[in-house]
C-alpha cells in the first residue's frame, strides 16, 4: 500500500502557487461587490433627487389634507384608466370627507401604466399635467375634472390644449400653461411610476391604507380608516 504523502510535500515547483490565497481573493471579491452596491445607491438617490418635484407634491405622489392626520390612504390612479374614472365616481366623495374631516391624509400617486396604449403617451402627459395642478394648489379639482373630460382608452387622449383649460377651469395661475406644454413633471411622472411598480403596484386604481392593500372601494377604505 502506497504511503499517504503529507501535505505540503512533494510539490511541483511548476504547478505550485504562489499568488493570493482564496481567503484573500474572496475578500477582494466582497469589498468590489460592496462598492459597487455602494457606487450604485449613490447613483440612484442622485437620480432620484435631481428630478424636478412639483411644489406641494413629493418625489413619489401629491399628499392631500392633513399631514397629522391619523391615517394615510395611498390611491395610485392611471388619468387613462376607465376604471379609475368609475373609482373616483364612487369613492371620490368618500375620500374627500376623509380628507376634509380630517380623519385621513389622501396622497395619490399618477403613474403612466398606459402609455402603450395611446398615441401620444396621454397617461404620462396627464400626469404631468397633475403636477403643474400640485404646483399651482389645485390638484384635487384638476383630478376630478380630467375624470369627467376621460378619452377613450386607446386614442389620442386629450391635447394639451384642453388640458390647459382644464386647468383654468380648476383655478390654475398663468404659468400652468407654460408647465403643461414643457411637459415639466413627465420625469417625475415617470419616477413614480417607477416607484410604484417597486412597491408591487402593478394595476390600477389600486389603494393603500396606512401601507396595507385594501380593496379600491369606499366601503373597504372606509372600515381600513375606521380600524386604523
Amino acid at each position: 500500500m502506497a504511503a499517504k504523502r503529507s501535505a505540503g510535500k512533494g510539490k511541483n515547483p511548476l504547478t505550485a502557487k504562489n499568488g493570493p490565497s482564496q481567503a484573500t481573493v474572496l475578500g477582494i471579491i466582497v469589498v468590489v461587490a460592496f462598492a459597487a452596491l455602494v457606487g450604485f445607491g449613490v447613483y440612484w438617490n442622485n437620480s432620484s433627487s435631481s428630478t424636478l418635484v412639483p411644489a406641494n407634491a413629493t418625489a413619489s405622489g401629491v399628499p392631500t389634507g392633513n399631514a397629522d392626520a391619523p391615517a394615510t390612504v395611498d390611491v395610485y390612479l392611471d388619468f387613462q384608466c376607465p376604471h379609475c374614472k368609475t373609482f373616483e365616481e364612487q369613492a371620490g366623495p368618500t375620500l374627500e370627507e376623509l380628507r376634509t374631516s380630517g380623519q385621513a391624509q389622501i396622497v395619490y400617486h399618477p403613474v403612466a401604466f398606459l402609455d402603450r396604449v395611446s398615441t401620444t403617451q396621454y397617461s404620462t402627459r396627464a400626469a404631468a399635467a397633475s403636477g403643474c395642478a400640485a404646483e399651482a394648489g389645485v390638484f384635487p379639482e384638476f383630478e376630478r375634472l380630467l375624470y369627467q373630460n376621460q378619452p377613450t382608452e386607446g386614442g389620442d387622449g386629450l391635447p394639451n390644449e384642453q388640458l390647459v383649460q382644464l386647468g383654468q377651469q380648476a383655478g390654475a395661475g398663468p404659468d400652468f400653461a407654460a408647465c403643461v406644454d414643457d411637459q415639466r413633471f413627465a420625469p417625475w411622472s415617470q419616477q413614480i411610476t417607477q416607484q410604484a411598480l417597486r412597491d408591487n403596484v402593478s394595476g390600477t386604481p389600486s389603494v393603500k391604507v396606512n401601507g396595507q392593500d385594501v380593496e379600491a372601494s369606499p366601503q373597504a377604505i372606509q372600515q381600513a380608516v375606521a380600524a386604523g
